[in-house]
């Protein structure tokens, strides 16, 4: 009978100049040990967001590098784009 196994790696980037997260989640089925399948996914986490459902790899390095100021400067850019309008390049 065959075996069939699911696993997953996480490739963690860091986004600068605020320390934006992109994860890419590689996700390898194998059949007896030789791979059949592979599919990605990835997604994108700002200095604040919730973590708590994140992968291991990704919690780490949020919480190595979203300090208090980070999460500011992130926060007023946030808002200055905002009042900026939209469409406004030279912000």
């Amino acid at each position: 009978m065959s075996t069939f196994t699911e696993r997953e790696l996480h490739f963690v980037e860091v986004v600068p100049p605020f320390s934006i997260l992109q994860c890419r989640t590689v996700v390898i089925v194998e059949k007896d040990g030789v791979e059949i399948g592979r599919s990605n996914r990835r997604h994108v986490r700002a200095p604040g967001a919730d973590m708590t459902n994140e992968c291991e790899e990704m919690k780490a390095v949020a919480a190595a590098l979203w300090t208090p100021e980070i999460i500011a400067a992130y926060k007023n850019h946030v808002e200055q784009q905002a009042l900026s309008g939209p469409g406004n390049v030279n912000s």
